[in-house]
């Protein structure tokens, strides 16, 4: 599924994969928060409560879109995180990955907590 993400005004193209944590996440859309940044990843809340899959990762590629289970998160991994080892994404811990930012994740450098986020369908 095509999604369109914003935040702070900047629009991103993204999409889902076709599983149950996309599927659980696309039921909620449009979603409106705001941010929270850790290092190069945003989070927030979504009202959905979403287990731990079996295959749930902490390392995931830039841009990679994932539920965190813990906390109820959706997040936007666009680079290093303050647990990454080097370049690469890394979760706090192990996240549901469901989808992906087709544009270029980086420019989401710069945003502040706080910022409004919508996800919503193409």
């Amino acid at each position: 599924m095509k999604v369109r993400i914003t935040v702070a005004g900047k629009e991103f193209e993204a999409e889902f994969d076709d599983n149950d944590t996309a599927d659980a996440v696309a039921e909620l859309l449009p979603i409106e928060a705001n941010a929270s940044v850790w290092g190069d990843e945003i989070y927030f809340e979504i009202p959905v409560s979403l287990a731990q899959n079996p295959d749930a990762i902490a390392e995931v590629p830039v841009g990679a879109i994932a539920y965190w289970p813990p906390g109820n998160a959706m997040c936007i991994f666009f680079g290093p995180t303050p647990v990454s080892t080097g370049d690469t994404p890394r979760a706090y811990s192990p996240v549901n990955e469901f989808g992906r930012i087709i544009s270029d994740a980086t420019e989401l450098r710069g945003v502040r907590n706080g910022a409004r986020v919508t996800v919503e369908k193409a």
